[in-house]
């Protein structure tokens, strides 16, 4: 039995001739955040989809609450909560009937389920909404609702697909809210998302892309293995002035975030000099160049440009992230 919550070795799986998770290697302690970070078609479904025994592995182990997830399948169903991208919330049924509809899959006695479905109601700010009906929910609302559905039967591994996706800003931070409860009662939660801002909220994560890890382990951790520097640049016509620096410089070393353009390059002073003559020589009047610090979506945009200059983290951290970060 491994003393880890959850456990990886050289999981694999392949669909005919695509390789959508392949040999992944991770450990995930008790009452941390987890996160599995990557684009579409990453393997972060797959990843989940394994390791809560829907489906077999090509190949490679694994362990969930120190249980198998082949051999033992069912024992790792009953010790933890998934929720899909597109959680099964029944429109027809109330809030309530949703709830209680899990309550029965999952084996809940009925003398448990009032008063932890009124703490849950309580702690997702459901309990007004108890007998709206789901299709009349906003789609906030419904992650959560869907989030209470995860957590009726009290498990030990918490496993959301992308929880997130499509959420208005506030619902997210919301969202992100009753996790860090989770975590106070000793949950461990494993999520995927491809928001990079979310990422920083894990207390460790890993790079996935196309089913192989780039990356492992704590936000600040792998942003300091960037080589090199990040130039914040902000110009009059951000647009053009990227365009413009995507002829000067390798084009996967330009990036646009909003109205600020990040060029990373080893030589700040020299690449500095080479942006600012560049596009004051092509007419832009107002250019502002700083050095800052990198974001995960820098170092994401510099692995995928140059993989084999980005050594692979295998990191752990006894830390946590601050709450409301």
């Amino acid at each position: 039995m491994t003393p880890y919550t959850i456990k990886t070795e050289n999981l694999t799986k392949t669909f005919a001739d695509l390789t959508a998770v392949d040999r992944l290697n991770l450990e995930v302690e008790e009452g941390e955040i987890f996160g599995l970070v990557g684009p579409d078609g990453a393997g972060k479904t797959t990843t989940l989809r394994l390791l809560t025994s829907i489906m077999p592995p090509t190949s490679g182990e694994a362990w969930v609450a120190g249980h198998h997830i082949l051999r033992e399948a069912e024992a790792v169903k009953e010790k933890i909560g998934y929720m899909s991208q597109r959680f099964g919330l029944y429109p027809d049924l109330t809030v309530m009937e949703n709830i209680h509809f899990y309550a029965d899959l999952y084996g809940v006695p009925r003398r448990e389920r009032e008063e932890r479905m009124e703490r849950l109601l309580r702690f997702s700010n459901l309990a007004p909404f108890g007998k709206r009906r789901a299709a009349d929910l906003s789609g906030g609302m419904k992650q959560k609702l869907g989030l209470v559905c995860a957590l009726v039967h009290t498990p030990k591994v918490l496993f959301l697909d992308e929880p997130t996706n499509g959420v208005d800003p506030v619902s997210r931070r919301d969202f992100w809210r009753i996790l860090y409860q989770l975590l106070k009662e000793k949950v461990t939660i494993f999520l995927s998302t491809a928001y990079l801002d979310e990422a920083e909220r894990c207390n460790r994560i890993v790079l996935l892309d196309q089913g192989k890890v780039l990356a492992q382990g704590t936000p600040q951790e792998i942003k300091g293995q960037l080589k090199g520097a990040v130039l914040e640049i902000r110009s009059d016509r951000p647009r053009e002035a990227a365009a413009l620096l995507k002829e000067e410089f390798p084009p996967d070393a330009v990036g646009l975030f909003g109205d600020r353009i990040h060029l990373i390059g080893q030589d700040p002073e020299e690449d500095a000099l080479r942006a600012e003559k560049r596009l004051k020589g092509a007419g832009f009047r107002s250019v502002e160049i700083r050095v800052v610090e990198p974001s995960l979506e820098d170092v994401f945009i510099a692995i995928l440009s140059s993989p084999f200059a980005f050594p692979a983290l295998e990191v752990r951290d006894e830390g946590g992230p601050e709450e409301g970060k």
